[in-house]
């Protein structure tokens, strides 16, 4: 069986939604690669879109009616955009749940994705064990 990239991976995953959810995917990966330009695109979970710096810390899912951006150390970070919408109960996770027609604050979300690799760099992060590359 030939491996396939996790980066051809999202790719056909954004090309396959075809709608406002895979541009709105496609808009996140590119804030991602500017604001981390050693990001590691992975592939996970049958399906799942994540990117890891020193450990993962963000993951993407495209669902019916919204696209939700979900941040592994989220509780941890400081959301001075007031980002996070979803999950906020927990002590670990945050995420952002994107629906048709938001607005996407990109200075607030770069300022956001650079403060979870910040947050991996300076802590030890578990790594990934079974990434698909």
């Amino acid at each position: 069986m030939q491996t396939v990239s996790a980066a051809r991976r999202i790719d056909a995953r954004i090309e396959s939604l075809g709608d406002w959810r895979g541009e709105r995917l496609a808009e996140i990966r590119k804030l991602i690669h500017q604001v981390d330009p050693e990001v590691i695109e992975e592939w996970k979970w049958m399906g799942t879109p994540v990117w890891s710096h020193e450990g993962m810390y963000v993951l993407a899912n495209a669902h019916k009616d919204k696209v939700k951006l979900t941040f592994f150390h989220g509780a941890r970070l400081a959301d001075h955009g007031r980002l996070f919408n979803a999950g906020l109960g927990g002590n670990k996770w945050r995420a952002i749940d994107y629906r048709q027609g938001d607005k996407l604050d990109k200075g607030a979300l770069k300022a956001l994705l650079r403060e979870a690799v910040a947050f991996n760099t300076a802590n030890a992060v578990p790594r990934s064990k079974s990434s698909r590359a």
